[in-house]
């Protein structure tokens, strides 16, 4: 097949950062008007192949051709002008800005050099929403949108540009499923028009239903590129992970005993009011619901991330007050936020300084931090699980998502908790990682350790938990255990059907 038939190719790409080699001898060919997929494990190399199409990153080695022809993309404003969008996972954009001024940022109209025609303006991105059917007051501020809200404009933003190859970086990992559904038909109306769609998910049902051609990256070298009808879960899921993954959720023998949290009658202004539930030893809690309805804000007033006005907390069997974070860590109630970059870790410090910084009062004696302790004890726990890294002193930023999230586990596992609250642990991370994720879940609660876990992924929730209650409108309305923990239940409830 002759060159010119892809859209783009990349030819023998190398890429290397200290300690390690992104990609290595890796080209792939995407043909014109196609949604390509774009899979692997975190570490993989799939962010630094887009960031080098994108301009972001420049190859060691190797050459990109678009149309056949050989372009050298050294920065963003390059592959601007060649054609190329990138819209990522964590969304750029001016929040004071207005809709019009985001669409036609560095491209105002202008009445004199320096003076934007601010009614010309307003007018061009009126057209433009009109054309691409988007419901939007140009006026309307960019911090008033949704996330979803913000992708549909960067895709109108990029397609106004004439942008012909569109890369998006995880693209649901942030919205419901609503606006799932109306993204996906924006991509579909792409690349009917022409457009070149790659696309970057962990999802699998996302990839089979929207992918013409799948790539799968290992370790930073191409390992396969079929048509999606020529693969289902069980091979996609091999060729990521380079072996056969039997069952993703481990054999659960764990039998939950006594009640050690219970929580009466919760109440706190704007977020819930008259919650209950409870949590046995060695029990894996599931808290499901819709985006919205609550689940994440329930558990931090437990946390003591928010406070609540009145109601009961047990412990053991002993009430206790949460008033705070700190509070809530010295009586053993330990939680690892949704968002990890944010609450989660420091990227600028290393993996070393992320275990240790909670737990400084165990590696120090009056104010004095004993280095040789803080890496034995940073150590033995990375080991434990598994954190994948060239060394204790590799910075938080630049591990992949699932072993950021090890890092955040360990930091919290140093301190035997009493409870662990785990708000969208999967979040971001692929299937390996999730196995391990897991896995690690289960060991803990064979120990005894109870753990809550607030998910969105309701395969998740059916796989590991041994209960499970329903939020919706900030309240737990349903409860369901052993063989009622169906999908059909779960969803039946949370839309609003019968709860018995």
């Amino acid at each position: 097949m002759v060159e010119e038939q892809f859209k783009i190719s990349l030819r023998h790409i190398r890429k290397a950062f200290p300690g390690v080699i992104a990609l290595d001898d890796f080209s792939i060919d995407v043909r014109k008007g196609i949604v390509h997929a774009i899979i692997g494990e975190n570490g993989a190399g799939k962010s630094t192949m887009m960031k080098i199409i994108d301009g972001v990153y420049q190859a060691d080695r190797g050459e990109i051709l678009i149309d056949g022809k050989h372009v050298d993309i050294t920065d963003p404003i390059v592959s601007s002008k060649l054609g190329i969008a990138m819209i990522f996972q964590e969304l750029n954009f001016m929040p004071e800005f207005t809709v019009a001024e985001h669409l036609f940022i560095t491209r105002e109209p202008r009445k004199l050099p320096g003076i934007v025609d601010w009614r010309k303006l307003y007018h061009d991105a009126a057209e433009l929403l009109k054309t691409e059917e988007l419901p939007y007051n140009p006026k309307t501020k960019m911090k008033d949108l949704s996330v979803s809200d913000i992708q549909l404009i960067e895709i109108s933003r990029a397609l106004s540009k004439g942008a012909q190859i569109l890369i998006m970086d995880e693209p649901t990992a942030s919205i419901s499923e609503f606006e799932v559904r109306r993204l996906f038909r924006k991509i579909k109306q792409m690349r009917d028009a022409g457009v070149t769609v790659l696309y970057i998910s962990h999802k699998l049902d996302e990839i089979f239903e929207l992918a013409d051609m799948v790539t799968v990256i290992r370790d930073g070298k191409h390992i396969d590129t079929r048509p999606t009808s020529e693969f289902d879960s069980e091979t996609i899921v091999s060729a990521m992970v380079g072996r056969k993954v039997e069952d993703i959720y481990p054999t659960r023998d764990t039998k939950p005993s006594e009640v050690v949290l219970e929580i009466s009658n919760l109440c706190a202004p704007k977020v819930c009011k008259d919650v209950s539930f409870y949590l046995k030893k060695g029990e894996i809690l599931g808290f499901a619901g819709l985006v919205g309805s609550g689940r994440t804000e329930i558990l931090s007033l437990t946390a003591g991330l928010t406070r609540y006005r009145s109601g009961t907390i047990k412990l053991k069997g002993r009430p206790i007050v949460v008033s705070s974070v700190s509070s809530a860590i010295k009586q053993g109630i330990l939680m690892a936020t949704e968002d990890r970059k944010r609450y989660g870790i420091i990227g600028i410090r290393s993996i070393m300084e992320n275990i240790s910084l909670p737990n400084l009062e165990f590696v120090s004696r009056f104010g004095v931090i004993n280095l040789k302790k803080e890496k034995k004890i940073s150590a033995n726990i990375a080991k434990d699980l598994n954190v994948r890294a060239p060394s204790l002193k590799t910075l938080a930023a630049t591990l992949s998502g699932g072993n950021q999230q090890k890092v955040v586990l360990a930091r919290w596992l140093l301190r035997n908790p009493e409870i662990l609250i785990l708000d969208e642990p999967t979040k971001g991370i692929d299937v390996g990682a999730k196995h391990e994720i897991y896995k690690i879940m289960n060991d803990l609660s064979m120990k005894g350790i109870p753990i809550i876990m607030i998910s969105s992924e309701l395969p998740e929730i059916i796989g590991m938990c041994d209960r499970v209650y329903v939020v919706s409108e900030h309240n737990v309305i349903a409860e369901f255990s052993g063989s009622d923990i169906t999908q059909e239940n779960i969803m039946r409830v949370q839309t609003g059907g019968n709860r018995e």
